[in-house]
């Protein structure tokens, strides 16, 4: 009886070990508090990306029991906005023109709400204004928009239209169209929206450092952030008053060395914008893990731009975990080598609970690495070196005697 307790109790010693062993492989733990229900989320704090992977694959929830370990698995979410565009059908009426410009007038079969018309136009290098108005009868017009700039440059130094019409929720039977133009519009396709939007959810950062410099022909504006956060939107404030359209480079600082020179930065591409006075400068990126942005602006032959501030913001990333079972959680992470989890539950559709609570999340902790024991080399001491020295010269000596004794 007494063998199977000490069995049992070596085999529970192992399990534990090794256990704690995964965890250890990680950097950073931080404990979950206040898990009472089989669903929580966990909203991951700024503080934790400074230390994952670019592609956040070194994130592991961990239970610890006396004699088990548990990997609670997880669906990674972001607070992105939510978009539904329903396209409304609709008919064109008539196509006139006056010495105003051309006249475009559309039908909708049924009542519906719209908030954007979008224009494709074929011509090039154009700035027309647009009036936009309507009628529930064709008898009397209101106005939605009016000289509102639709715009195109196409040359050497930009590729750039602006021919998207964007107005509050209307719900008119019939819109009709003013260009102001002296040349007929070529105008290939129209397309009435109803855009339905949830707003994203943002964590808004401090910006620690802010500077603009110009360089030949181009305005650098570089903009340093507290820590390594997620970055999805920018916004850049320009205080002119003129129009401006000038191409923009967006970069973010991979990584730098420091030489008997000072520090190189290696800045690498991130996504090519165009600055214009037609919009509000608000920029989506490609989601990236940075502390600091370069913004170059290309100003050619044009007069640079006065620069006042940059914004920027992140989604913020929550992770709904579900936990089976009864033990002491941990988030865990900072590992190079790890590869994104593979769980059933983000590849199925599984219905959620409504209302799913977030967890407290204790403070961040250094997981403490197991140092190898490493025994000094026997010949590390400077009396044994001497000593075995000492030992080889006299029984050389001896040896060498006793051949001198047997040759006489």
């Amino acid at each position: 009886m007494k063998s199977n307790n000490y069995h049992l109790t070596f085999f529970a010693f192992i399990i534990t070990s090794f256990s704690f062993a995964q965890m250890h492989s990680y950097a950073k733990k931080i404990e979950l508090k206040g898990i009472d229900s089989l669903w929580h989320n966990i909203e991951i704090p700024n503080t934790v990306f400074k230390d994952l992977n670019a592609n956040l694959s070194d994130i592991r929830i961990y239970g610890i029991t006396a004699t088990d370990t548990i990997e609670a698995p997880y669906i990674h979410k972001t607070s992105k906005a939510t978009q539904a565009n329903d396209e409304i059908s609709f008919n064109l009426l008539n196509r006139v023109h006056n010495t105003k410009g051309y006249y475009f007038t559309y039908e909708l079969p049924n009542k519906e709400t719209i908030n954007e018309i979008i224009l494709d136009l074929k011509d090039q290098n154009f700035n027309w204004e647009i009036t936009l108005e309507g009628s529930q009868h064709q008898k009397q017009w209101f106005t939605i928009l009016e000289d509102y700039r639709i715009l195109s440059i196409n040359n050497d130094q930009t590729n750039y239209a602006f021919t998207t019409l964007k107005f509050s929720d209307t719900s008119y039977r019939y819109y009709r169209l003013l260009i102001k133009s002296d040349v007929e519009p070529k105008l290939a396709t129209v397309k009435i929206l109803k855009k339905a939007k949830k707003e994203a959810a943002y964590r808004n950062y401090q910006v620690q450092s802010f500077q603009v410099k110009e360089q030949e022909k181009n305005t650098i504006v570089d903009v340093e952030l507290s820590t390594k956060v997620p970055l999805d939107f920018l916004t850049v404030t320009v205080d002119d008053n003129f129009d401006y359209y000038r191409s923009i480079s967006l970069q973010y600082l991979a990584d730098s060395v420091k030489s008997e020179k000072g520090w190189y930065y290696n800045y690498r591409p991130l996504t090519t914008k165009t600055l214009s006075s037609m919009e509000d400068n608000n920029f989506e990126l490609p989601s990236i893990l940075a502390k600091k942005v370069r913004i170059i602006i290309l100003n050619y032959d044009n007069q640079p731009l006065n620069i006042s501030s940059v914004a920027l913001r992140g989604f913020i990333h929550t992770l709904t975990t579900r936990f089976t079972a009864p033990a002491n959680y941990f988030m865990v992470y900072g590992k190079n080598t790890d590869k994104s989890p593979n769980y059933d539950i983000a590849k199925t559709k599984i219905i959620l609970p409504q209302n799913i609570t977030n967890l407290n999340l204790g403070k961040t902790i250094d997981i403490q690495k197991k140092e190898s024991i490493t025994t000094a080399p026997l010949f590390e001491n400077k009396w044994w070196l001497w000593g075995i020295t000492g030992l080889i010269i006299i029984l050389l000596g001896y040896f060498t005697i006793g051949m001198m004794k047997k040759e006489l």
